[in-house]
Order: structure tokens, then sequence, then C-alpha cells
């Protein structure tokens, strides 16, 4: 049983991409049919193995900079169509909200990918949420956990652990993104877990 209540007024952030759903496999997708019609070869296994910043950061390591801003325009209009379907949450995920809100807690889901997106997948997979900020990253990521008065942030990725500590509260890594533990370590995280299914047992130590 819980030992520690975090109260109603209380909140734990989540990241989205690779912390709560494996992205992959519709990311993927989304790149493939961008080459396909753009003429440009795109490595859409190194794009998936980087997950974490902005479309953008990512867009520009293959689109030239004038040309970033419509290739962006142009993923968020396939996203929905094509990654939807093809994105499953990951391993622990529905117990890691379950555990937050048996303490009484809520939810905020702090998402680089834009909110309409990222409330799709939620509404897809059944993974309820109280609060869903996107378009955020890093900086922007620690404004939305002041703003909401988390507790804690949850993510994948080095950037989440800096947004943790910008917004005063600890980070939690997991290792099922890109950044290894020794790198969210050394980012500042509070506690690393390999997996959401861990979760359970380290929230009560924040």
């Amino acid at each position: 049983m819980p030992t520690f209540n975090l109260g109603t007024s209380r909140l734990i952030g989540f990241d989205l991409d690779m912390t709560l759903i494996d992205s992959r496999p519709g990311i993927r997708a989304v790149y493939d049919e961008i080459s396909t019609r753009t003429g440009v070869e795109i490595d859409s296994s190194l794009v998936v193995s980087r997950l974490g910043p902005p479309v953008e950061v990512e867009l520009a390591h293959w689109f030239a900079h004038d040309a970033v801003a419509a290739m962006a325009d142009l993923y968020r209009s396939l996203y929905a169509g094509i990654a939807i379907e093809r994105i499953a949450a990951l391993p622990g995920a529905y117990d890691a909200i379950d555990a937050v809100r048996e303490r009484g807690g809520r939810v905020a889901v702090i998402t680089a990918k834009n909110a309409q997106d990222a409330a799709a997948h939620l509404d897809h997979l059944g993974l309820h949420a109280d609060e869903v900020r996107g378009r955020a990253w890093r900086s922007g990521k620690a404004d939305a956990l002041r703003e909401l008065g988390a507790q804690a942030y949850v993510g994948d990725h080095v950037h989440d652990m800096e947004a943790a500590a910008l917004a005063g509260v600890p980070g939690v890594g997991v290792t099922t993104g890109p950044s290894s533990r020794t790198e969210l370590q050394g980012a500042g995280a509070a506690t690393v877990v390999d997996s959401l299914e861990q979760l359970d047992e380290v929230l009560d130590t924040l």
C-alpha cells in the first residue's frame, strides 16, 4: 500500500515519447513518408535513435534552414494519420499513472510534441492525464512544471532532467530512451530507473 500521499493538489509530470510510449514505429513511418514526398533521403532509424528534441531540431539535419519550418508543418499534418495507430505504451506506463493516483496525486504530460497529438496518443491508449502541455522543451518544460506546481518530472532524456532541475523539482530518469543511466545522472537526475515498472518503488522517496 502507498505510504506517501501526494495530496490532491500535487502533481507528477511525465514526458511522453520513450517515457510513456514507444513512439519509434510511428515517427519512423512519418519520416519515411516525408522522404518519399520530398525525395530527400532520411535515415529514419537514426532519427528514432535520438528522439527527444522538438521536430525542428531533427529536421534541420536533413533539410536546409529555410525549409525546416515548412517540413515541420508537413510532419505535423501527417503525424496523426500515420503514427497514432503504430504506437504502443511502454511497459509500466499504466501502473506508473495508477501509482500516482493511488497516492492522491495528479498527472501531467509535458512534451515537445504538440498537445493535440499528445492527447490523441493518450486517448488512443487509454492513458489518462489531468493536464497535457505540448511544444515544450527544456526551459519550456521547466516553466510548465513550475506553473503546475509539479512535485517531480519523469523523463528519458538528459534535457528532461535539466528541465526538472531548472524547475527546482526532482528528476526521475528512465533509461527507455536515448540517454543512458550515466547521462541521466550527470544531468541531475535524483534517481534513475530502467523502466516505469519501477516507479512505484521510488515515488515515496521524492
